[in-house]
């Protein structure tokens, strides 16, 4: 899926292009670029930037186009320009390996800078960068709980109530116009969200995937798929397989 379409897109600022849902007794707002706002915590999250992707690639001698990062921080700028959140929540793989954020160009640091200033962020630590952050603001944390809900990057089997994680790439397939399409989507059944990849280099496993297991009452699981400039929800029953 194109995100630099979807910025481009005038519809993304109506209201009625996001899904509202309810997460644990709180209100959740699924965003088109692929961020979650809650509204009554005035924060945004958003999950597996995958940041310096391309360059953690050219590390080990394979080269990618190197534009992913300036790509995805442009989306993010752009979400949280429109929301205007307090805290900002990053749900791990902030960056594609253990030293993108120390290596960090100049450049790129600078924007993320910019878009902390006045805010609180929060840097979840992820199996692609276990460590956290390196000379960025804000703070790194394994997980944290803030206003009954739970933040960590892997999903957990065993405390899954009021969670929100990524790492699994969700993404889910519909048939539309005699055609099938699969999109990158939040998954929620009321109890546990899972985020959709925000970088846009990152691939996505599909929701009926054997990952998935356990996670979710599929009898009310539903997935919030990102189009190009609104977001569509569809029950699992009605996902093709």
């Amino acid at each position: 899926m194109n995100r630099l379409a979807q910025l481009k897109a005038p519809a993304i600022d109506d209201p009625d292009c996001s899904a509202r849902f309810v997460l644990n007794g709180v209100e959740a707002i699924a965003d088109p670029c692929g961020v979650l706002m809650l509204p009554e915590l005035d924060m945004l999250v958003v999950s597996d930037l995958h940041l310096e992707k391309g360059a953690a690639f050219a590390r080990r001698g394979q080269l990618l186009p190197p534009y992913d990062t300036l790509a995805t921080l442009r989306i993010l700028e752009a979400a949280v320009e429109r929301h205007d959140p307090k805290i900002v929540v990053s749900l791990g793989d902030n960056f594609h390996d253990g030293v993108g954020s120390a290596l960090l160009p100049a450049p790129f640091r600078d924007r993320i800078v910019a878009m902390a200033r006045g805010r609180e962020w929060i840097w979840i630590n992820g199996n692609h960068d276990p460590d956290g952050t390196s000379g960025l603001p804000g703070i790194s944390a394994d997980e944290i709980v803030f206003g009954g809900l739970t933040f960590r990057h892997e999903p957990s089997l065993i405390t899954g109530k009021g969670e929100i994680s990524g790492h699994l790439h969700p993404c889910a397939t519909v048939r539309r116009r005699e055609k099938s399409v699969r999109r990158p989507c939040f998954a929620t059944d009321g109890q546990r969200l899972l985020m959709p990849a925000f970088g846009v280099m990152t691939g996505g496993l599909d929701l009926r995937h054997r990952a998935f297991t356990g996670l979710f009452d599929r009898a009310e699981l539903v997935a919030h798929l990102l189009g190009r400039d609104r977001v569509y929800s569809v029950r699992f029953a009605n996902l093709l397989g």
